[in-house]
């Protein structure tokens, strides 16, 4: 079924006219005879052109199947809670708007991969904060607690200010072929907050990161497919600061 403007329902001046769209979801159901596979269903949902993938996916929850299951919180694309695959790309459902997302076609919906599915789109997001918390995401320092506030010039804040606007979502992880197939590769949200600290004039942990992401499984294993630069709904330049990672490891080097 195609999205279709309804044009006999009359509008008062000023609102904007909804039209369908159909929803192809992912469904994983683990409670139920069908437990142990995915399918896809259809919803047709009624919508307005300024409505977003997430407004649809409520719609279908309290009006058509209270059993699909999925996060969200904010709705303002803050907590990154609802990422998933709309149309084959990592997005946050918030904010997606559906007239940007062909909406004359089924809009597919799936969670994000290379994480166990739970129920529908929700994932099973610890083996992702298991590589964050890994790279010890906090500013070490040693000596005496100061008194008063860490001096920090804007040329030396500029320096890693991209890689503190991750919201970790999993958009970028998730995105990535190596982490699909390998599941010990830290990912790239969790290089991307190492650098965030690595770089941190202040820190004085960037010895111990570097050493951590040197593993095997760590940084090296970036294959610059910048699938995760396309995927973070911040903008951030994932690959450009997994680059300047690995530099500043062969810097140390020698």
């Amino acid at each position: 079924m195609t999205a279709t403007l309804d044009s006999s329902a009359p509008t008062a001046i000023g609102e904007i006219p909804s039209f369908n769209v159909t929803i192809r979801l992912r469904r994983y159901l683990p409670e139920t005879d069908r437990g142990d596979e995915s399918y896809w269903e259809e919803f047709v949902v009624p919508v307005h052109g300024t409505d977003r993938v997430l407004d649809a996916l409520h719609k279908i929850k309290w009006e058509q199947d209270g059993s699909l299951t999925f996060r969200r919180s904010c709705a303002h694309g803050v907590c990154g809670s609802d990422a998933m695959r709309i149309n084959g790309r990592n997005r946050l459902a918030c904010k997606t708007l559906l007239k940007d997302v062909n909406p004359d076609k089924p809009i597919t919906v799936e969670p994000i991969k290379g994480l166990p599915v739970i129920k529908d789109l929700v994932v099973d997001m610890e083996p992702f904060f298991a590589s964050f918390r890994e790279i010890m995401p906090f500013l070490i320092t040693t000596g005496n607690q100061p008194s008063g506030e860490r001096i920090q010039s804007a040329e030396q804040r500029e320096r890693f200010d991209d890689t503190t606007k991750c919201i970790l979502c999993a958009a970028c992880t998730s995105s990535c072929p190596v982490f699909w197939t390998d599941g010990q590769y830290f990912g790239p949200a969790a290089i991307v907050n190492a650098h965030r600290f690595i770089f941190d004039s202040r820190d004085e942990g960037a010895e111990q990161r570097l050493e951590i992401l040197n593993d095997k499984e760590g940084v090296w294993r970036c294959r610059t497919t910048f699938n995760c630069t396309e995927a973070c709904p911040r903008g951030i330049e994932v690959t450009k600061a997994i680059q300047e990672v690995k530099r500043a490891m062969i810097t140390r080097a020698f």
